[in-house]
């Protein structure tokens, strides 16, 4: 039913960004030997122009602040503000430039994208909660244990609970704090530090975000100028000059052929407007047309229709517009966060003029399939696409995927990801092929690509539980789905963690792939429990849950729905959220007890009584328990039946009611006997000793303690021995018998090992 047994007691990326970063530590100066946080993308290569740009900005780091005489904010970081449209360059001049100024910010650099996967603005709370992470190095762990039972495609997910290498994914939420601005204004302070905050839509994003202490950098990147951010000059970027124009060119066609047609390579240059993405695509669809004059480049391009593309429709014709507005909408770990009214997601921007003259010249000149495979690329989660993702998109065999993805790299369609193998659909030119897509492929192709895409990752998600378990791969599995070892199967699901996630929530926007999006879901949960222990995946655990319970309102199955509930009110118990557990225990003894499960109702009635226990209520804990109890034996479940006797006589012991603690145990031992469970037989009667004890009856203890020592021996366990003896000289001192306890103590000491300790 769930992902852990309950303990028995308490105890996309920005449309013109360059290739994906990676997380690498950086040192600061050479007096400090701690490592640096520094998640800054990679510069890119080539990175040409921009000079104006780059000097004016680096001088307004010094530069009084407009407030400064104002007395507003005069010790606040400087915010850097660089804008511009689709595909000018704005996220590789500020990475490029964060790169040029990060010496002089020795205790950390940072990116974060303050867009999510659907394009929905990334609310200040979670952006601070995710740079306050980053800042104090502070991670979530998989600190569950227990094993995820099998589930077929109409069975429940199990469970209690960012990303990979790659571009930042969506903020995570961190354990909550008091006040996570405070903290982070307190995380700041005295240090200085840079961060990128990549695709802000709002003002309102910052709120919380920027530091107010002085002497850390800011950059922030827009589609426009925010309004509402005090002291930040907006540094617009428009077209590149004709000469870094004609270098960029250069770095697609080559020194030659420029000098050749020096006057055909500026006039192209201005046809594109000086577009860096658009005469990136010129270049590459030029080389690879050697005989192809520049100058006749330059009138093709010029007699190329500007009218835009076929508008893609809200929802793709994949999924009604109110589940893809709530997937995108919802907070992505559910910290409880309350989700805001359903809207619409937000247009993407109109792609300029020059941008989509150059990418119909582009994609008029390819070969029908491959322009079929680069339009349902779009269809990839996350925009990170590989060869067995756009195998099973296009419906062709793996190589020539392969091969088909290395031809748009090298013709400017697509960009290198975050690991070997993966590639990156440029984000100003999604608008543009979902266009495509509407117009051209009919609604049930691609639903039978998008089918054929989440069929495929299931069956890789399976191989990589099995490879991380040490598990033979299923048979018949191709090889292109299997993984060499461990390790190997442990990387992928870290490098494509952030894409898994987002192909399970637009899987459950969907709608009409709910069989698909449960086995997803599942294998994908499963995966990450056989994760190494260090692998950061509650967050995303709570997410797949809380998709669980969508398809399960949706579809009235109440019996997923109890075990989605109990699965994310198991989450926010560990996650030391009681109160809003107690809340999902109920709703799922509800569902429980509607779809008839009495397996569910067991386990929801005992998580209620130990969430009661951890919050010190023990008579409630204690009624709760009772219920668990009275339900597992109208079911005849001796095993249960024995560790709810002991649950319960550990809380009347804590009560100090001794004697219905005594009874409790001894009931215990009873149903153990009948299990012919030795080891647990003997523990329950040592604590039965134990409640003696308390009683006042150390005569009493000591009998039960023999009868304890009795069975510790038949079942031949060596530290439950030892446990016993312990407990048999603490009686003994009780009776004032010092010298038999000492005998007891020595002979325990005998059966330990060096480093020991008792069994219990």
């Amino acid at each position: 039913m769930t992902d852990q047994a309950l303990d028995p007691l308490p105890a996309h990326p920005a449309d013109d960004a360059p290739p994906a970063p990676v997380v690498r530590p950086a040192r600061a100066p050479e007096e400090r030997t701690a490592p640096v946080a520094d998640t800054l993308p990679p510069d890119l290569p080539g990175f040409v122009g921009r000079e104006r740009e780059l000097a004016e900005l680096r001088a307004e780091i010094s530069r009084p602040g407009l407030g400064a005489s104002r007395s507003k904010h005069p010790d606040r970081a400087r915010v850097l503000l660089v804008v511009g449209r689709p595909g000018v360059g704005r996220t590789a001049m500020a990475v490029h430039l964060a790169h040029q100024l990060a010496s002089r910010y020795p205790d950390g650099r940072f990116f974060l994208r303050l867009t999510g996967e659907g394009g929905e603005p990334i609310p200040a709370e979670q952006t601070t909660a995710t740079l306050l992470r980053a800042v104090t190095g502070r991670a979530g762990g998989n600190t569950e244990a227990g094993e995820d039972p099998p589930a077929g495609e109409n069975a429940p997910t199990a469970a209690p609970a960012t990303a990979g290498p790659g571009w930042p994914a969506p903020p995570r939420p961190v354990p909550p704090e008091a006040d996570p601005a405070a903290a982070l204004r307190e995380a700041f302070a005295g240090r200085r530090m840079l961060v990128v905050l990549d695709d802000v839509t709002d003002a309102g994003q910052l709120a919380g975000v920027l530091p107010e202490a002085a002497g850390s950098l800011v950059l922030v990147t827009s589609g426009g100028p925010l309004p509402g951010i005090a002291d930040a000059r907006p540094s617009t970027l428009g077209g590149l000059d004709t000469a870094a124009g004609v270098a960029l060119l250069g770095q697609s066609l080559g020194d030659i052929r420029l000098t050749n047609d020096p006057r055909g390579a500026e006039a192209l240059v201005q046809e594109a407007a000086g577009h860096p993405t658009a005469l990136r695509l010129v270049g590459a669809w030029l080389a690879a047309q050697p005989r192809l004059a520049l100058s006749e480049a330059a009138v093709r391009l010029r007699s190329a229709s500007a009218g835009a593309f076929p508008a893609a429709r809200a929802t793709d014709g994949l999924a009604p517009p109110e589940l893809v507005a709530k997937a995108a909408s919802r907070t992505p770990a559910g910290r409880g966060a309350k989700p805001g009214p359903v809207t619409d997601p937000p247009a993407p921007p109109t792609a300029p003029g020059e941008l989509v003259r150059a990418f119909r010249l582009v994609y008029e000149a390819l070969p029908d399939t491959a322009a079929r495979m680069l339009r349902l690329l779009v269809l990839a989660p996350a925009g990170l696409v590989d060869a067995q993702a756009a195998s099973a998109l296009a419906g062709c065999s793996v190589p020539a995927a392969q091969g088909t993805l290395e031809d748009f790299v090298a013709g400017g369609l697509l960009t290198a990801g975050p690991e070997e193998g993966q590639y990156r659909l440029p984000g100003c030119l999604e608008p543009l092929l979902r266009g495509l897509v509407d117009s051209r492929d009919r609604p049930e192709d691609v639903r039978l690509a998008r089918a054929r895409m989440l069929e495929r990752t299931v069956r890789l998600l399976l191989s990589c539980r099995a490879a991380l378990g040490g598990e033979a791969p299923a048979d018949g599995l191709p090889r292109t789905l299997r993984f060499a070892s461990p390790s190997v199967a442990a990387d992928w699901l870290a490098s494509r963690l952030p894409a898994l996630m987002s192909a399970a929530r637009t899987a459950v926007a969907d709608g009409e792939l709910d069989t698909l999006a449960r086995r997803l879901v599942a294998a994908l949960v499963r995966a990450l429990v056989d994760a190494p222990a260090a692998f950061p995946a509650l967050a995303e655990r709570y997410d797949l849950h809380r998709l669980v319970l969508d398809i399960a309102e949706r579809r009235g199955l109440h019996r997923e729905k109890a075990a989605a509930l109990i699965n994310l009110a198991d989450l926010d118990a560990e996650s030391g959220r009681p109160q809003d557990a107690l809340e999902k225990y109920r709703q799922a003894l509800g569902a429980a007890r509607t779809s008839g499960d009495t397996e569910a109702e067991g386990r929801v009635l005992e998580a209620l009584g130990g969430t009661y226990l951890a919050l010190r209520d023990l008579p409630r804990a204690s009624d709760w328990f009772g219920r668990a109890l009275a339900l597992r034996q109208a079911r005849g479940e001796l095993g249960h039946q024995a560790r709810l006797h002991a649950r319960i006589g550990s809380v009347l012991t804590h009560l100090g009611r001794y004697g219905p603690a005594l009874r409790e145990w001894r009931s215990a031992v009873g149903v153990y006997r009948r299990l012919g469970d030795l080891p647990s037989q003997a523990r329950a009667l040592t604590e039965a000793a134990r409640v003696q004890e308390y009683a006042g009856h150390p005569e009493d203890a000591l009998r039960t303690c023999r009868d304890a020592l009795y069975w510790a021996r038949q079942a031949g366990e060596r530290r439950l021995e030892a446990a016993v003896l312990l407990r048999l000289a603490d009686a003994l001192d009780r009776l004032g018998d010092s010298g038999g306890a000492g005998l007891q103590r020595a002979a325990a000491r005998r059966l330990f090992r060096p480093g020991e300790f008792p069994a219990f």
